[in-house]
């Protein structure tokens, strides 16, 4: 692990491992005014104090009116909200989701889902059975949008979310739905490892956007140290009963 003194000035790469994230968000964020930074040096290179990181890092998200929270499960996730869900039969992989996907839809905001093969079909059956939301409707508008990461590295991953987000909230101020099926996102990914690592990195990325993510892992599909870790990456988690997310 990598340890930084609060004394010293850390560079865009240093910054970047301190906050999880990729160079170019750090980039960003900085020309863009909403992470602080000084220019030093000939070739006006940035630096950033730790302490700066450590007060970004605890910043609100931007606000969405009359938009603070968002119902899943019967509890009221503060947006922006990250969360993990267990389940060990299919059933119980689409209590929770496809209501909020649902949910999402009728009220106008934005729903992503991340899921391939399987899972994708789960909820195009489900979510295309509902008379209530009109799913082809919302996919030909974009409202509902599925999304398939093709990088292979967590940096890589955070970049095209990043990207994604300003898209939507360029169209206008929204909250934010998304599901990732983690099965899925695994074979997005080079590693389980390395998908481990995107979720540390969303966690810290997410904070900046008004979002509700749900983060589905399949117990039948993953071990108990990988388990852990996830929950470790979601600790919105743990300001709900855990049973409403063991499914």
């Amino acid at each position: 692990m990598v340890k930084y003194s609060t004394g010293r000035l850390l560079n865009t790469r240093e910054a970047a491992k301190f906050l999880r994230v990729s160079e170019a968000s750090i980039r960003r964020w900085s020309d863009s005014g909403l992470l602080a930074a000084r220019r030093v040096g000939r070739r006006r290179e940035r630096r950033f104090h730790e302490s700066d990181l450590q007060a970004f890092m605890q910043q609100p998200a931007s606000s969405v009116a009359g938009a603070h929270t968002v119902n899943v499960g019967g509890g009221a996730v503060a947006v922006p909200g990250h969360l993990a869900t267990l389940y060990s039969t299919d059933g119980g992989g689409m209590r929770l989701t496809v209501p909020f996907i649902a949910d999402g839809l009728r009220l106008g905001q934005p729903c992503v889902l991340v899921a391939t093969d399987a899972e994708l079909k789960r909820y195009t059956d489900a979510l295309g059975n509902r008379t209530d939301i009109g799913l082809g409707r919302a996919l030909d508008s974009g409202l509902f949008t599925v999304v398939r990461f093709e990088g292979g590295t967590a940096s890589e991953a955070i970049a095209e979310w990043e990207r994604r987000l300003a898209d939507t909230l360029a169209k206008g101020p929204a909250v934010i739905r998304i599901v990732g099926e983690m099965v899925s996102e695994r074979s997005m990914f080079g590693s389980e490892e390395e998908m481990l690592r995107y979720e540390e990195a969303f966690e810290v990325m997410c904070r900046r956007y008004p979002v509700v993510v749900i983060c589905q892992y399949d117990v039948r599909r993953f071990d108990g140290v990988a388990l852990l870790r996830a929950l470790k990456a979601h600790p919105d988690l743990f300001g709900f009963r855990m049973g409403t997310f063991l499914n």
